[in-house]
């Protein structure tokens, strides 16, 4: 119900504004008229059933609706947007539409660069980018030179991201041959239950890192059946980090949080003590939020997903104003943060003006050449 929920305010204003416009792209009684308003019949029909009778559509028929509807609700948005430039430049120059090839050639060609901005938007969000990043951290890891580390965020495993896409990933994951492996928040998109039924679990038993891998808790994991997906996440071989302190070997320290939602989770300043600082200090959690907590505690490395940097266009740019560490790689005093936009997608497999992306972070300390 939560995906028609979002995509409320496409059905009754972007619908209505797109059809209001492109009515008169058309002749009257003409057979593209009569598709062009069926296809909002159609596609208006197949939202309001999956708004009122989501519980006995099953899966089968559910994700299809939903899919479709919240494919229509992205295209739609930028559709809109186009057609709202054209009439305020309209306005500004004082001439109004006129002529129904002007009309015709305008919407035609919206249609068809909105169709190409999803197909490539659908392959933005279904195939990650490997980024790389060299991070010298100051200090000495008892005779360790280097560390690489791969930073997945945002699997968000459910109605859209299923087996084939995680067994993608684990094989880009692998084909990096990292020392570690650190997933930081949001494996479920909202049920354990497809994961389950699945049995991705097996998928994620083959990530290969001689010192591990390991799982913090993110917002989503706390919708829905949150303890059935912590026995999940511990079906997969990986190591569960709530609040919890660990030394993947003897030279460094990695601590992972519980996620911001919870709001009696332990200070980054209580997991602290008795941490030796003079050896490297990494920090996993889901959101970027307390970022700034790295830095005060002087942890060498922080490490986040969540914000999906914003996903589609614009937004990226609202992030920037909202978020002190919205995406992408920071540095400061000490502390060095990497804000990820994740390996997956929330809602429709689109991705406009981001790109999904797995992180290869490439730690070298003094005791190396770097």
């Amino acid at each position: 119900m939560r995906f028609f929920l979002q995509a409320i305010f496409g059905q009754l204003f972007l619908n209505a504004y797109i059809l209001w416009w492109g009515y008169r792209v058309f002749r009257p009684k003409s057979v593209g008229r009569r598709l062009f308003v069926c296809f909002f019949v159609i596609e208006l029909s197949l939202y309001f059933v999956g708004f009122f009778f989501y519980k006995d559509l099953g899966d089968s028929l559910f994700i299809p609706v939903m899919t479709i509807c919240n494919t229509w609700y992205v295209a739609s948005m930028y559709i809109a947007a186009g057609l709202l430039i054209i009439d305020l430049v309209g306005m500004v120059w004082g001439k109004r539409r006129s002529g129904t090839l002007r009309r015709t050639g305008y919407f035609c060609f919206l249609v068809v660069f909105v169709g190409g901005l999803m197909v490539k938007g659908y392959h933005d969000a279904m195939y990650p980018v490997v980024r790389h990043l060299d991070i010298h951290i100051p200090k000495t890891a008892d005779g360790k030179d280097s560390l690489t580390i791969v930073l997945m965020s945002d699997l968000h495993i459910g109605e859209i991201i299923g087996k084939e896409q995680v067994q993608r990933l684990v094989t880009l994951c692998n084909a990096e041959q990292p020392d570690m492996i650190v997933i930081a928040g949001d494996m479920m998109d909202y049920e354990s239950r497809f994961a389950e039924k699945a049995q991705i679990e097996e998928d994620l038993q083959q990530l290969k890192a001689p010192l591990g891998v390991y799982i913090t808790l993110g917002n989503h994991e706390y919708r829905a059946n949150r303890f059935a997906k912590i026995r999940w996440i511990e079906k997969t071989g990986a190591i569960l980090l709530v609040d919890s302190v660990v030394m993947p070997d003897s030279t460094f320290y990695l601590i992972g949080r519980d996620d911001a939602i919870n709001l009696d989770r332990a200070a980054l300043e209580t997991l602290m003590q008795g941490v030796d600082v003079k050896k490297p200090v990494i920090v996993v959690e889901h959101q970027p939020v307390s970022a700034e907590d790295v830095v005060d505690n002087q942890c060498d490395l922080g490490l986040y997903g969540h914000t999906h940097n914003g996903q589609y266009w614009p937004f990226p740019l609202l992030l920037k104003l909202a978020l002190k560490y919205p995406y992408g790689y920071y540095t400061k005093g000490v502390s060095h943060i990497y804000v990820s936009a994740g390996v997956g997608f929330a809602g429709p497999p689109f991705r406009i003006g981001t790109r999904s992306e797995l992180v290869v972070l490439h730690l070298r300390f003094n005791n190396g050449d770097f």
